[in-house]
């Protein structure tokens, strides 16, 4: 109903050197970031890693210096602290080896800090405590979901396109979901059940707005016996590149909003969610297309109902 962009002819297809140039680099990123996931180098949250989390509000303003120190000699040298600022909120995350029993540890931090700072009262706001033992299956149970996930792409738009688009899909969807674990991975960001259930989510926007653009070149190769597949494919994302624009706005604004002012539980989940939608939109336009067009070639073949 509402046109953001009107008989645009952008030539997508010639694009598809540098297209598949920075696609590679992305996906290049997020196999090393799951390669380091997976030799845990990575900053995993303690419900895929195993350990203890606790968020503490403090009445006044503290000293992550001071706790650090506390924390250390009191036999917890490797926690990892957080600060949010101008809430006198602390993030303390306790790790465990995969080799170490599971051990009940955040009453006794708790009341170490309590010790230490009769001056500065304060609130006990979460308590997460997960064996390695868990945590290691949820990690399991997360990969599994995610390639489900992918053959459930693939049988669906196989049933109702063809094969090959089902494929061209998968690959655009996990070519999302890698771009945002490779960025988080880079950016030392924690990644936890939220965010696994963030790239869910983003796989199921990007295999919709993809499954949009395979229609459109659907109708296309049956309205236009003649020509080359590409200038199908050039005709389909123009056509619906204005409802592609105004979806992702709409949707982005939505988790920009979440992520100023969900809070700091909701923040990485958002962040996570707002990188998808930039990254989805660009692959339904410039992965699943032309992964589709790179393997038809240009024969123009109508695609079953």
């Amino acid at each position: 109903m509402i046109e953001l962009v009107k008989n645009t002819k952008i030539d997508f297809m010639g694009m598809k050197k540098y297209a598949f140039a920075f696609s590679t680099m992305l996906l290049i990123l997020g196999l090393v970031g799951i390669v380091q996931i997976y030799r845990g180098q990575a900053n995993l949250g303690i419900d895929l890693e195993g350990g203890t989390s606790i968020q503490l509000k403090f009445q006044k303003a503290f000293s992550l210096d001071e706790i650090r120190s506390i924390l250390t000699k009191s036999g917890h040298a490797g926690s990892t602290l957080q600060e949010i600022p101008r809430e006198n909120i602390l993030l303390l995350k306790l790790g465990v080896s995969g080799r170490q029993e599971e051990k009940m540890v955040a009453e006794p931090v708790v009341s170490l800090l309590r010790r230490s700072f009769p001056g500065n009262p304060f609130v006990v706001e979460s308590v997460s405590e997960i064996g390695p033992a868990i945590g290691n299956k949820l990690r399991r149970d997360a990969v599994l979901a995610l390639l489900v996930s992918a053959l459930a792409i693939i049988i669906y738009l196989a049933w109702r396109f063809e094969f090959k688009f089902g494929v061209a899909a998968a690959i655009a969807t996990f070519h999302d979901i890698f771009a945002v674990v490779g960025i988080f991975w880079i950016l030392g960001i924690e990644m936890d059940l939220l965010f696994i259930t963030a790239l869910l989510t983003i796989g199921g926007y990007s295999l919709t707005d993809t499954v949009v653009v395979f229609d459109r070149i659907r109708e296309n190769i049956r309205l236009r016996k003649k020509g080359a597949f590409s200038e199908v494919i050039n005709l389909s994302v123009n056509e619906v590149l204005s409802r592609t624009i105004i979806t992702s706005l709409t949707t982005f604004a939505a988790t920009l909003s979440l992520l100023a002012f969900g809070g700091s539980v909701l923040h990485d989940f958002a962040l996570a969610l707002t990188m998808g939608i930039v990254v989805g939109t660009y692959s339904s336009i410039f992965v699943a297309s032309q992964v589709v067009a790179l393997w038809r070639g240009e024969k123009m073949t109508e695609v079953k109902r």
